[in-house]
């Protein structure tokens, strides 16, 4: 394992980020990546602790949302190429509630960056329940396309509390979307016992990682084509497998997912990696991955259980550093970028909207070098001498709250005649 403060322009694979998901995102390139999991929060509006004396002891993380968790200076962009998305998340605001806009806000701008760097052939799976699964749907729709929807998978389990009040809660709920109609599905690889009452318990021998005689000595005419109802058991409180983290999913889901939607060598991606179940399963059928996870004290939980790893995980990265995109060139700030900029925005500045001539004009990155932007162009924006002062190295949304601060003590003033 090499723990490392400065990244090499390759070096994305295999790699584990303690940062937040959206600067690792940006960061990486284009069509690079050949499968995403991930298995975000769900806004149930509690707080998750690990148990103390498991390997996860110490990490926690919230699933309940506000402004706050919403990293604001992208919602000018979402709001400009996605403007029906733009008004439905505000829709939602009024018929759920201000945390769950808040919610869809946060996953959106993460569910786009996904999207940039699948690869044509590469599929992303969200894994979801009731809680929020029917607005993402709409939101993987918006970005992926309504017909690269793939399917709605079901994955069933026997774990979990019971009451006689209601319909006992069973299932989890994974999106599967492509990235266009080109996508890898290896069905062969994931075929099921045709005979089992339980299919999906069963799976063909794989290497590196847990495996059944129920296939030795039988045909393939006992096999039958997967389907999307998946029965498998959630980790057994005895497991090895167990860290203790609070939304830990067994290897087993993860086997499925990677096997069926990828091959050796691809490269697998998981931007919630939690305790890093991905990353190990990954590992074990022998892909590249990337691991993302914002909670610090993580970190120390994800190199462990890593490294405790049957010696696989011998050559992996560890970083807070954010990764700097290769496939795009750098233009430094110059007289012509600063033109050209000057007639997109129709000579106004990107801040407050006023006219200025191109002199009184400041190019400014939209997202700060610091949390991972770049000098190219999509990154520059205009500004005036004012606006750019009060932005500082801070996002956009930070500036454009002080000018709406601004204008409301204007109007107020006004209005009172003051």
């Amino acid at each position: 394992m090499n723990e490392t403060e400065t990244m090499s322009k390759h070096s994305f694979q295999n790699t584990l980020y303690s940062n937040d998901n959206l600067y690792v995102l940006s960061g990486l390139n284009s069509g690079w990546v050949d499968l995403i999991y991930l298995d975000p929060p769900f806004n149930s509006k509690r707080m998750y602790s690990a148990p103390i004396g498991t390997k996860a002891a110490g990490a926690t993380f919230k699933d309940m949302w506000t402004w706050q968790d919403v990293n604001e200076h992208y919602l000018n962009t979402l709001a400009e190429n996605y403007p029906e998305l733009t008004q439905f998340i505000a829709s939602v605001g009024r018929i759920h509630s201000k945390a769950m806009m808040s919610y869809l806000t946060y996953m959106i701008q993460r569910i786009i960056e996904m999207h940039r760097v699948l690869k044509k052939t590469g599929s992303l799976y969200l894994h979801c329940d009731p809680t929020a699964s029917h607005y993402l749907k709409v939101l993987l729709d918006s970005v992926f396309g309504k017909k690269n929807f793939v399917s709605e998978i079901i994955w069933s389990y026997a774990w979990g509390v019971r009451t006689a009040k209601r319909w006992n809660k069973k299932h989890d709920i994974i999106l599967m979307y492509a990235k266009s109609a080109d996508f890898t599905f290896n069905s062969n690889d994931v075929l099921e016992d045709r005979q089992s009452s339980e299919a999906t318990q069963k799976r063909l021998k794989y290497k590196g990682a847990m495996t059944t005689d129920w296939n030795k000595g039988r045909g393939t005419e006992k096999l039958a084509l997967p389907t999307d109802v998946w029965y498998i058991p959630t980790i057994n409180a005895m497991s090895n497998e167990r860290t203790g983290y609070p939304t830990q999913k067994p290897l087993e889901l993860l086997h499925r997912i990677i096997k069926a939607s990828s091959k050796e060598g691809d490269i697998v991606l998981d931007p919630f990696c939690g305790c890093a179940t991905t990353c190990v399963a990954a590992q074990q059928l022998d892909r590249k991955w990337i691991g993302i996870d914002i909670e610090k004290q993580s970190v120390k939980i994800l190199i462990d259980r890593l490294s405790d790893d049957a010696g696989l995980f011998k050559d992996f990265t560890a970083t807070y550093q954010i990764p700097k995109r290769t496939d795009i060139k750098e233009i430094a700030p110059s007289e012509s970028v600063k033109q050209r900029l000057y007639k997109q925005q129709d000579g106004k500045c990107n801040g407050c909207g006023q006219d200025f001539e191109i002199r009184n004009l400041e190019i400014d990155h939209i997202i700060p070098k610091a949390k991972g932007g770049g000098d190219y162009y999509e990154n520059y924006q205009l500004l005036c001498g004012s606006c750019n002062r009060i932005k500082g190295v801070r996002p956009m949304e930070y500036l454009r709250k002080k000018i709406e601060v601004r204008e409301k003590m204007l109007n107020d003033k006004i209005f009172f005649g003051e």
